[in-house]
């Protein structure tokens, strides 16, 4: 799927970049975690609102971010999301909801 198809969620776009082609999701808060354990050419779901997830996600070759319960995108961390190419969504969806609906987008 593009990245782009993530906007028919109804999620709000954070961050837009390039309409890259996301092959896999990946749910998680502990950083460490997902830069070990992540897929490239991802989605990560999470509610990690801050600029060390955009290092993470590039370290680990994600293409988008969604940060889930509504929480709010920093500036620092649309900067960098923007500096790196990289989308973010938002939305009050939980990450259970948001993972069920990426894998569906996914056709999984």
């Amino acid at each position: 799927m593009k990245a782009s198809a993530i906007k028919d969620l109804g999620y709000e776009v954070q961050c837009e970049a390039a309409d890259s082609e996301i092959t896999g999701a990946y749910t998680g808060d502990l950083l460490s975690d997902v830069m070990g354990n992540a897929p490239s050419d991802s989605v990560l779901i999470t509610i990690q609102a801050h600029k060390n997830t955009v290092a993470v996600a590039t370290l680990a070759g994600i293409k988008a971010l969604i940060i889930c319960n509504d929480r709010n995108v920093p500036d620092d961390m649309a900067e960098a999301a923007k500096a790196e190419d990289l989308w973010i969504f938002t939305t009050a969806d939980s990450q259970f909801d948001a993972s069920v609906k990426i894998g569906h987008l996914l056709g999984l």
